[in-house]
């Protein structure tokens, strides 16, 4: 199993590069990043917050098949938006509601080589964007207001601290 990256690691707020080959070292990557986020209890994961810095992560929510993207985009967002609750297994225990679209279209290769292109809606889609926006550096408290934000921080330094 691998080591997951909590907030403050500064790999976590990185641009992650484009995978050049799907090779045995990517697919082993891919089978432990797997295992590591059903351990713990994650549905999503970002190649980033094992210490990769490359745009690869995985997603498997309840009643879907398991899915990996490699060098994933967004190629279209709804402009219809909606606010929900998020968490991230690099700040655990902590929580807060994200403004993100409802809708997007992402192109991406699968764990297979192939191309893939999705039309996705609702939770999905809200976990792509989260997932993408490891793969930009981004933390999903970095889409809320300011202030909150610190709280949120306070709070997590607070429980990793114990």
């Amino acid at each position: 199993m691998l080591n997951i990256v909590t907030l403050g690691d500064e790999r976590l707020k990185k641009h992650s590069i484009l995978v050049p080959d799907l090779d045995g070292e990517i697919k082993s990557l891919i089978e432990q990043m797997f295992e590591t986020m059903h351990a713990n209890k994650g549905i999503g994961l970002a190649a980033v917050q094992v210490g990769k810095l490359i745009r690869l992560f995985i997603t498997h929510l309840p009643k879907d098949a398991p899915r990996v993207f490699i060098n994933p985009e967004v190629i279209e967002t709804s402009v219809d938006q909606g606010s929900f609750e998020e968490g991230c297994l690099s700040i655990p225990e902590v929580n807060a509601d994200v403004i993100r679209s409802k809708h997007v279209k992402v192109q991406a290769w699968n764990d297979k080589g192939r191309p893939l292109s999705m039309d996705v809606d609702d939770f999905l889609a809200r976990v792509i964007q989260h997932e993408i926006d490891h793969l930009n550096g981004v933390l999903f408290i970095d889409r809320i207001d300011p202030k909150k934000r610190e709280r949120l921080v306070r709070q997590y330094e607070n429980i990793s601290t114990g």
